[in-house]
């Protein structure tokens, strides 16, 4: 087959998910042509059948802001014309799918029927998109694409609670490539940041406040009084920088290090005894799922979709929104008991295995047949 992918090229989930599916699929003899403003972060190589299409928008006096929607959409339209594309996948709705129904619209006009894939990856549906400013036209897209898909069943549940809508939403997890995050951790490298053998407890994320990474702090401070740790924070947001201010203040600011936005975060996982998602919502946790193929036991609200990775007392423990106190007790249970630790970590691999890339590559492709047959 001969797949279009339109994505966010950045660290986001959507953008990850996206260029991982894409290496997958070209790996299995696809050929894959990804559509976006700059190469994806994650499609750092040559890889056989993978191609890159940058989309120009130019840029004039008249526009204080480009019109990047129509560039897009006439991307799409050139790509399609001129690579023989079976299908267009656009990951997060806004403004992918919209674009693309404008780009199918065109190329009916010249006898060219392209199926449209939506998949819905979280805040496109829970936050950006139910905006009063955007919701007509992301509800008019969805309706219009040919398959509409979530990442999870909450996602499936807000889709429905946020928009009228009567396009049937199905549900294809985020996966995780586990052969690239089980390994052998970098023993200098864990040396180097614990040297004396602390725990290494570590958090990623866009450092928004949905991801309520104070309480990752505050959930550190109360398991380092009981354990001796280091506290990993990778990533780089808003946030970051208040984040920062505060922990310069604290007694045990050498233990904390913001490492800002990492790549190979299979290089960083595996030396971790623990990781910390104290997230307001999370509509699938590919962070955790990355830690626990990495044999990492997580720590984590039981918000969004996390209760569909993460078994409870099994490969880590959920807690409530802001309950630092009860998140620090569970992750104690976790870290002063070696034989538990090795136990939950086994547990976590167990679990990530049954989101495995090899898993879930083949529902994809199965789902393309379906819609180009």
């Amino acid at each position: 087959m001969n797949i279009a992918i339109v994505c966010y090229p950045t660290f986001g989930g959507s953008g990850v998910l996206a260029t991982e599916l894409g290496k997958a699929l070209a790996d299995k003899g696809h050929n894959v042509h990804f559509i976006t403003y700059q190469q994806p972060v994650r499609l750092n190589g040559f890889f056989a059948n993978i191609y890159y299409h940058e989309v120009r928008v130019p840029t004039y006096p008249l526009f204080d802001f480009p019109p990047y929607e129509t560039a897009l959409a006439s991307a799409m339209v050139d790509v399609v014309q001129n690579h023989d594309i079976d299908l267009l996948h656009v990951h997060y709705a806004i403004p992918h799918a919209s674009s693309a129904y404008l780009a199918k619209k065109i190329l009916e006009k010249q006898n060219k029927n392209i199926p449209v894939i939506t998949t819905l990856h979280g805040t496109d549906i829970t936050l950006v998109g139910k905006d009063k400013t955007y919701s007509p036209v992301v509800t008019f897209s969805m309706e219009e694409s040919d398959v509409l898909t979530a990442v999870s069943e909450n996602l499936k549940s807000e889709t429905y609670k946020n928009f009228e809508i009567s396009k049937e939403v199905e549900v294809i997890h985020n996966f995780v490539d586990v052969a690239r995050f089980h390994k052998k951790p970098i023993e200098a490298f864990k040396s180097l940041i614990a040297p004396k053998g602390e725990k290494i407890i570590v958090h990623a994320s866009n450092f928004r406040p949905v991801k309520r990474v104070d309480d990752v702090i505050k959930t550190y401070l109360l398991i380092n009084e009981k354990i001796p740790s280091k506290l990993l924070l990778i990533g780089d947001g808003p946030e970051r920088p208040v984040l920062e201010s505060y922990s310069r203040k604290l007694a045990c600011h050498n233990d904390i290090r913001f490492l800002g936005k990492q790549e190979q975060m299979e290089d960083i996982l595996p030396i971790a005894d623990l990781f910390l998602l104290p997230s307001e919502y999370e509509s699938f946790g590919l962070a955790a799922l990355e830690a626990m193929a990495a044999e990492v036991p997580v720590i984590s609200t039981n918000a969004g979709g996390l209760p569909e990775i993460i078994i409870d007392g099994y490969c880590g423990y959920m807690s409530n929104i802001g309950d630092t106190q009860n998140m620090a007790e569970n992750a104690l249970k976790i870290l002063s008991d070696d034989t538990i630790h090795h136990s939950f970590k086994l547990n976590a691999l167990h679990q990530a295995e049954k989101f495995d890339i090899h898993n879930i590559i083949p529902k994809y492709e199965a789902l393309y047949k379906r819609v180009i047959s």
